[in-house]
């Protein structure tokens, strides 16, 4: 989330709109948006399972979390690209998003 916010900036020149989705209650998802200065949207309190079923993520029972799913979108709102983490590594980086996006940008001009 930190590494997003961190390049917002270049991510909204790009023309791409960051959003964050969290199993974690109202007063824990605040301290997450205090702690990494989040000034793009987090929807909180969602249900992990049901997500998981919906978009394939990885859910985690033991700790009630989903785990990084990440969907670039193309501007009719189809997805371009799907990255599911299953752990700590395998995540879309902000860097490897605003590339791709760029790219599909080439492609269609």
């Amino acid at each position: 989330m930190a590494d997003y916010q961190s390049q917002l900036r270049e991510l909204e020149q790009a023309a791409i709109s960051v959003y964050a989705l969290s199993t974690d209650s109202l007063e824990h998802a605040r301290e997450t948006v205090d702690k990494h200065g989040l000034t793009y949207p987090v929807v909180y309190g969602v249900d992990g399972p049901q997500l998981s079923q919906t978009w394939g993520s990885y859910y985690e029972e033991r700790r009630s979390i989903l785990h990084a799913t990440a969907f670039i979108l193309r501007p009719d709102h189809t997805i371009a690209s799907a990255t599911y983490a299953t752990g700590p590594v395998g995540r879309l980086v902000a860097a490897d998003a605003l590339a791709m996006v760029r790219f599909y940008q080439k492609q269609a001009a």
